[in-house]
């Protein structure tokens, strides 16, 4: 189902947030660092519905090079999950976006890496401010919220390494995996007004370091 990019889907994706029972927040354990990635909503210009922002790792980065990702990094030093996703979000794509446009958060994903990370949804009406920094992101692309809502978008794999299922998110060639396909996923999920937990889907064995 195609949302058009306008004031209405705002508030209805802001309220399908708000209805969302987000897991109560436990202490981060000693072996999690915090981070935050935000799915920042913003026009996608060739079909008029509402997408959000998916970038491509640049290939000289230390960790995760020339994967896809959310935009998103650890959390400094006294700082929220909101305003690491904001601040990440200005440092890779140059949007300047404020707590007023962030429309709620998503369960935190902790991952093989040694990571807590917190989904903030933040709505980015200015997409023509988007320049993304060469030294993080390779390139950045809309996706479509209608593409994460059909049936073959998502799919579930087994690994021998573990018992958990590796959820991957299908897009044009590639396949996502998590964190990000399970933090899509769950958005996905939010946005259906199904209350769905990912911190059982698992990752696949490279993204374990």
């Amino acid at each position: 189902m195609m949302r058009v990019f306008d004031d209405a889907t705002r508030r209805n994706i802001t309220e399908a947030c708000a209805a969302f029972a987000r897991l109560p927040e436990a202490a981060t354990p000693p072996a999690l660092k915090r981070a935050a990635v935000a799915l920042a909503l913003t026009e996608d210009g060739e079909s008029n519905d509402t997408a959000f922002l998916l970038t491509l790792r640049a290939s000289h980065l230390r960790a995760h090079r020339g994967q896809w990702a959310l935009p998103g990094g650890r959390c400094d030093a006294g700082e929220t999950p909101v305003e690491a996703a904001l601040r990440e979000l200005d440092e890779e794509l140059g949007l300047r976006l404020t707590g007023a446009d962030v429309l709620g958060t998503l369960d935190d994903y902790p991952t093989r890496s040694g990571y807590l990370i917190t989904p903030v949804v933040v709505w980015a009406p200015d997409s023509a401010a988007i320049r993304p920094n060469p030294d993080e992101v390779a390139s950045v692309h809309r996706i479509a919220l209608a593409t994460i809502e059909r049936d073959d978008a998502f799919d579930f794999a087994v690994i021998p390494e573990s018992s958990r299922r590796v959820i991957r998110f299908h897009h044009r060639m590639s396949l996502i995996h998590a964190p990000t396909a399970a933090l899509i996923y769950q958005f996905r999920e939010v946005l259906a007004g199904r209350h769905t937990r990912v911190t059982d889907l698992e990752q696949p064995v490279f993204a374990w370091k």
